[in-house]
């Protein structure tokens, strides 16, 4: 079992960035794939991103591809989201999930969740 605490939320500007970090521990990280995910208040969770075991491959919801970029670190056991040229609507508390199975690359039911990390883009 992988426990999961995200760190790096804030206020930021429209335009601004910031870098979320995702810090694992109790278990493998590199066996895990890590989600990224949001849910801003009186709408349902929204896909962000994905990365593999190895870091090789990606995967972007069409909101953010071009402005976020999901990382990680296996040998620090991390994984971090840099979101670019942010906007309002990236508001939103921001999760980070990760599961041993490929299946999440197309299901996104991941089994492992972080509490969340609110993100505030001011216009």
């Amino acid at each position: 079992q992988v426990v999961l605490e995200e760190s790096g939320g804030g206020l930021v500007q429209a335009g601004g960035s910031l870098r979320l970090s995702c810090a694992a521990s109790g278990s493998v990280f590199s066996r895990y794939i890590v989600g990224w995910f949001r849910q801003a208040p009186g709408k349902e969770r929204e896909f962000v991103a994905a990365i593999n075991w190895t870091g090789e491959n990606t995967n972007y919801g069409d909101s953010v591809r071009g402005r976020f970029t999901i990382s990680r670190d296996n040998a620090k056991n991390m994984a971090y989201l840099q979101m670019n040229s942010m906007k309002p609507e990236d508001t939103a508390v921001y999760y980070c999930a990760a599961d041993r199975s490929f299946r999440v690359w197309l299901s996104n039911e991941y089994d492992y969740w972080g509490q969340g990390t609110q993100v505030t883009v001011s216009s």
